[in-house]
């Protein structure tokens, strides 16, 4: 229990540490957070309105890019982030009391909270646009959010070891990663592209994601080809690897 107090002790000291680094003093800090996905889904609004009548669900482009865009973010933002966690924190690490899968576990806690008050705040604001106002299904949102943040984690768990120990994995890593952006349903449907390319989709998890994010705005969304057994079959399958490789590659952890 005591080993147990400490370390949520070190982690909440964490949290409070990495915000004030990350944000700083200043409210420059926390509006970036705001205007980074707003300025995003706004462009995609723009452009796909000037080509299309209508989004492909729904009646409002805002809420539709802005449904993908923040789906992905929960998986994005998180392993970029969570990605340099052990790193960012090396020279804590020499305390006894610091281990590293709590720099982790703060900036896991950090990146999951910053990214639900942003998504919060972009739907209000896009909610008090429309004219019928949203129907929401919170359970859909959550879910697609945590798991999201388990493939993040997962990927991240490992990258921590990985990344100093290997230059050439990390930059192997963020040039496959790239295209992510394009193949997890951002600005289109995967369910209604044609076979084969709907199939291809389909094996990234976070066009699960993406899907399952969007049921919680869109009653009639169907979401086919959603599968919730494949999701956390990949999102549970990395987080016991990630944890097998962090947990025991305590030296590569703390640089001796």
């Amino acid at each position: 229990m005591y080993y147990l107090t400490t370390h949520i002790r070190v982690v909440a000291a964490l949290v409070v540490r990495e915000t004030s680094t990350r944000f700083g003093s200043k409210p420059g800090g926390y509006i970036w957070a705001f205007l980074d996905p707003a300025s995003h889904i706004a462009f995609l609004s723009l452009i796909f309105m000037a080509i299309a009548h209508t989004p492909a669900l729904g009646a409002s482009f805002p809420l539709f890019f802005a449904t993908g865009y923040i789906a992905y973010q929960f998986y994005q933002a998180m392993a970029g982030y969570l990605n340099s966690a052990v790193n960012g924190n090396r020279a804590l690490l020499s305390y006894p009391n610091v281990a590293p899968i709590d720099t982790v576990l703060a900036r896991y806690i950090l990146q999951l909270g910053t990214t639900a008050v942003v998504a919060f705040c972009v739907f209000t604001a896009i909610g008090l646009s429309l004219k019928t106002p949203l129907t929401i299904e919170w359970p859909y949102i959550i879910e697609a959010a945590f798991a999201a943040s388990l493939l993040a984690l997962g990927n991240a768990l490992a990258n921590n070891v990985l990344f100093p120990k290997y230059p050439l994995y990390e930059k192997f890593f963020e040039i496959v990663t790239r295209p992510l952006f394009l193949v997890s349903g951002v600005f289109y449907l995967p369910d209604t592209l044609p076979h084969p390319a709907q199939e291809v989709i389909l094996l990234n998890p976070l066009a699960h994601v993406v899907m399952l994010f969007r049921k919680g705005f869109y009653p009639e969304y169907r979401a086919i080809g959603y599968d919730a057994g494949y999701l956390y079959g990949i999102a549970f399958s990395l987080l016991f690897g990630g944890l097998l490789i962090f947990t025991s590659s305590g030296k590569v952890l703390r640089g001796r």
